[in-house]
């Protein structure tokens, strides 16, 4: 059963619990990895792009991602689960209902309805914003930021700073992708960072 006490249905072998030994909480990362597939020259030439889709249409496989991201980040306490447009909703939105924590999220400019924060940042060519409401994580509340895909970290970077503009401290990260050769945990300054799959 995982650890939100909730039946998913049948598990895929080791899913998500601690008392599992290593071996079967690697046989479950396999099946996630086995569901992540690669879609060349997206969306640009030159670029494998990683389709997490796969993953998602699988309900027990996406159960199973949710559970191990749950796990991975157990030995911290928080009060809400931050996910990033767009990809990191689909995660942080399941694992905080999982984990029965509130859920924020930080979207692209002109998306959110209320009072916002931004926050900008360099990208290979040029620069992106990204935005959070005020209210979002008043009073030191304690943060898990949540997105699929960690590459160079830049997105992410951006997300700690907004998420400490506007009253709140990040306390760990956790992906489902790192891309390890582009370094990007180097960009997330002391924040304890996880992924469930490297490349």
């Amino acid at each position: 059963m995982p650890p939100s006490g909730r039946n998913h249905g049948p598990p895929v072998p080791g899913a998500a619990d601690p008392r599992q030994p290593q071996g079967s909480r690697r046989m479950v990362e396999h099946v996630i990895e086995d569901r992540i597939r690669d879609v060349p020259d997206f969306p640009k030439p030159g670029i494998v792009f990683k389709d997490i889709t796969p993953l998602l249409q699988d309900p027990h496989a996406f159960a199973s991602t949710i559970d191990r991201m749950a796990e991975s980040v157990r030995g911290h306490s928080f009060d809400l689960v931050c996910g990033i447009e767009s990809r990191g909703f689909l995660f942080g939105a399941a694992l905080a209902k999982d984990l029965g924590k509130g859920f924020i999220p930080i979207r692209k400019p002109g998306k959110l309805p209320w009072r916002t924060a931004a926050e900008s940042y360099e990208l290979e060519y040029g620069s992106d914003t990204i935005e959070i409401h005020i209210d979002a994580a008043p009073g030191g509340k304690r943060v898990l930021m949540v997105d699929d895909l960690l590459a160079t970290g830049g997105t992410m970077s951006a997300a700690l700073k907004l998420v400490q503009k506007v009253g709140g401290v990040p306390v760990a990260c956790a992906f489902v992708i790192e891309l390890s050769i582009l370094a990007g945990r180097k960009k997330l300054g002391d924040v304890p960072t996880y992924a469930l799959v490297q490349y």
